[in-house]
């Protein structure tokens, strides 16, 4: 989740879909994200892996990895976009499939990086969670490899996270009913 550079306060949409890399559209910016490294990318990949199953087996929603564009109507913090490390959406998919997908992720997964730590990326996770519920997100992942564990937050209680841990089977109700995914999978010795 990293941030690396932005661009002119002017961007629309347009420039987003021009922009080459992992990016979103925020405050008129183009925000440009750092690529991640192996154990967080892997992390987002298997959780991918096991929401793709679940939606395979219940014919229910599309899942996205890395790099999949969300547009939304302009959030209060400006936003306009998303690009989850990994999400789940149960909306309707654009007609042509070469855009994004207009509205937001059911369920937003962010994994964090070597870089998303300390006082500032806390405020700028915190501030992106608040986002993806503003913009109609159920349930989003705060997926954290260094003290190994998943802080699940809710829509309908932003601020209380339930923590998943080694031993815990995690959930994302109600964006995904019914999937779980067993944590000491994510998160090998």
């Amino acid at each position: 989740m990293t941030t690396t550079t932005t661009t002119r306060g002017t961007a629309t949409i347009a420039d987003l879909y021009r922009t080459e890399g992992k990016a979103e559209l925020i405050g008129g910016r183009i925000v440009r994200y750092m690529a991640t490294g192996f154990q967080p990318n892997q992390i987002a990949f298997d959780i991918a892996i096991s929401l793709r199953i679940y939606a395979k087996s219940t014919g229910k929603g599309v899942v996205c990895p890395d790099n999949i564009g969300y547009v939304v109507p302009e959030l209060t913090s400006g936003r306009e976009s998303f690009s989850p490390d990994a999400s789940y959406y149960d909306g309707p998919l654009p007609q042509n499939r070469m855009k994004f997908i207009e509205g937001a992720p059911t369920f937003a997964v962010e994994v964090r990086s070597e870089n998303d730590y300390g006082k500032a990326a806390e405020a700028e996770i915190a501030a992106k969670r608040a986002d993806y519920f503003e913009a109609g997100t159920k349930v989003a992942w705060d997926v954290d490899p260094v003290n190994m564990c998943i802080r699940s937050y809710r829509a309908d209680s932003p601020e209380t996270a339930v923590v998943f841990q080694k031993g815990d089977v995690a959930h994302a109700e109600p964006a995904v009913p019914g999937w779980r995914i067993n944590v000491a999978e994510l998160f090998p010795d």
